[in-house]
């Protein structure tokens, strides 16, 4: 491990990073970007079940009669019955999108006769799946067992692969399974088929040298590469916004801990000369260049506001979505004062996956007046920052701090906001701590537009919860009841049996008060959090290292704030961290 340690000193990998495979890194000269493999073996993907026709007794009503429908057509029939009492199938675009699909799956005959959505009755399959799903939880010890071993069998054969001598989980090993298109916020394509991913569409990645995953009876692969420089083990692209989608490495992977050690490992660089940056694009608000100008304005919002770049539509995307550099006069609105204060900015666009970004900013006089200016002369379908794009913004990182890019910004921001946070909000006992940790972790969510819908129990949850809190309360009164007359008791007998009575209603009631505070904390972080995702930020943009040191440092139990998938992916960071890590 030493001697690894010292080959690697461009990279600086700590032991707990480089863990069991330092000596293959030291014998096999490892790449130092941590993504080139020499070997790669794994037996392909498992692709979702054929499509099983629904019983003859389960009917698909048109218009108040039973209809048959060809098999087709009642498969892509079955993704909306599913759905029937999810919100998305009342929204217009989703029905819309779905039945001009759908159509597209028909007979003639069926096509000819069902003609509009509002006349087609899923109830009868909407039912049928239910009382499936009700047998599934009704099912017996052994029958859960048999299914469990048989997943336990397929995780073994298709969940691993061997990558250089050694052997790695995979991530997602099983393909979708075909269905509806839900997308976030108001996608335009919701409700669009996600179409059956069948071997035709697959391109395996391996080995020269490794054995070659065979494709299933009577089917091809689309393509088998050999390609080094990638870490996915199979890619195959969607058909409704012509993505490539991946299977990779589990994140608890050696390769991707490392990648993940190099993204925070950047962000961490990028504190230690982010003031040189605030300071220069400061004065290049002041420029005579107009160019220069745009670029120190939209730079300013990636950082204090965590804006993405503008970068994020993928080809063919029919949604208006945009990023600072693609803002459009539009999406601002400017107020020389409102709300006490003075010099804000009013967002509203459509950012990554749909999701509404609306903001109220108060910001630097000098950015206002350069908005005012950007502003002149220009109709509402004008971009903002005509004399920018991503590409030169991107150049322009690159010049400050190799490797900087909009996103390194964001991982910064939300980091370093995280650990501020915690510093002002950590308080209190496990619970109150616990509590602390969601308001920081929400902050972070809040700064990157981390919106979620609220949860579709949530009102039927906070209502179970509450009746918990009532029945707690209840308890609470009784148990301060009988403390007070054991407290009457002792004082008229000052008997050692009377005394001890007290002691234990008063734990009793200390106790109950604790269990009280758990539950109506528990209450407080659901309702702040019914539609914010911690998830993203947690997963993708905060430093591991910063919630595992303020774990040891309170003695909270990692698991209170990572599950398990959470920790076998940070595991590099839980090995190393101190209780005072400062990122």
């Amino acid at each position: 491990n030493t001697s690894a340690l010292k080959c690697n000193e461009g990279i600086g990998l700590p032991v707990s990073v480089l863990g069991p495979c330092a000596s293959v890194l030291w014998e096999e000269e490892r790449y130092t970007d941590g993504s080139k493999w020499r070997f790669l073996e794994h037996k392909g993907p498992v692709f979702a079940p054929p499509y099983e026709p629904m019983p003859d007794k389960v009917k698909f009503f048109y218009d108040g009669k039973p209809m048959k429908l060809s098999a087709p057509a009642e498969e892509v029939a079955t993704f909306f019955a599913k759905m029937l009492e999810h919100e998305y199938t009342t929204k217009d675009i989703f029905r819309k999108n779905f039945f001009k699909d759908w159509r597209k799956e028909m007979t003639p005959e069926e096509k000819s006769k069902i003609t509009d959505l509002n006349k087609c009755d899923f109830s009868d399959m909407s039912a049928f799946f239910k009382a499936q799903s009700e047998a599934r939880k009704q099912m017996s010890k052994e029958e859960k067992q048999k299914i469990k071993e048989e997943n336990e069998r397929i995780l073994q054969e298709y969940g691993f692969c061997i990558m250089d001598n050694h052997k790695e989980r995979i991530g997602n090993f099983r393909i979708e399974p075909p269905g509806l298109f839900r997308g976030r916020g108001d996608h335009p394509k919701m409700g669009m088929l996600k179409r059956r991913i069948r071997p035709q569409d697959i391109i395996i990645n391996c080995s020269k040298d490794s054995k070659i995953p065979k494709a299933p009876p009577g089917t091809k692969w689309k393509e088998v590469r050999h390609d080094n420089k990638v870490t996915w083990l199979v890619s195959w692209t969607e058909n409704i916004q012509g993505s490539i989608k991946y299977i990779m490495l589990n994140p608890s992977s050696r390769i991707k801990g490392e990648k993940d050690w190099q993204k925070y490992e950047t962000a961490r660089r990028l504190k230690k000369c982010v003031d040189r940056i605030r300071n220069q694009y400061r004065e290049d608000w002041k420029s005579k260049e107009m160019r220069i100008r745009q670029r120190a304005v939209a730079l300013y919002f990636i950082d204090k506001l965590a804006l993405r770049a503008g970068n994020e539509k993928e080809e063919g995307e029919t949604a208006d979505t945009v990023g600072c550099c693609s803002l459009r006069v539009e999406h601002i609105k400017l107020y020389p004062k409102m709300d006490d204060q003075e010099y804000v900015v009013e967002f509203d666009f459509l950012g990554k996956d749909s999701i509404r970004y609306y903001n109220k900013i108060p910001v630097e006089k000098r950015v206002f007046k350069n908005l005012q200016l950007f502003l002149e002369n220009k109709q509402p379908e004008d971009d903002l920052f005509d004399r920018l794009n991503t590409s030169i913004l991107n150049k322009h990182l690159q010049e400050l701090m190799d490797g900087l890019t909009a996103k390194v910004f964001r991982t910064y921001n939300a980091s370093i906001t995280l650990q501020q946070q915690l510093k002002q909000l950590t308080t209190g006992n496990v619970p109150a701590k616990i509590l602390s940790y969601n308001r920081a972790n929400r902050a972070v969510a809040i700064l990157c537009n981390h919106q979620r819908a609220p949860p579709k129990t949530f009102e039927k949850s906070m209502q179970n919860l509450q009746t918990k809190i009532d029945d707690k309360q209840s308890q609470l009164s009784t148990a301060r009841k009988q403390l007070k007359a054991a407290k009457a008791d002792h004082k008229a007998s000052h008997d050692e049996k009377s005394k001890k009575t007290v002691e234990v209603k008063r734990k009793a009631v200390q106790r109950i008060e604790e269990q009280l505070m758990k539950l109506q904390m528990q209450a407080t972080d659901r309702e702040e959090n019914k539609q914010i995702a911690l998830g993203t930020s947690k997963l993708n943009y905060l430093d591991p290292r910063i919630s595992v040191a303020w774990c040891k440092k309170y003695g909270i139990p990692i698991e209170k704030i990572y599950n398990k998938t959470q920790r076998e992916k940070f595991a590099w960071a839980i090995d190393m961290a101190e209780k005072d890590y400062e990122f």
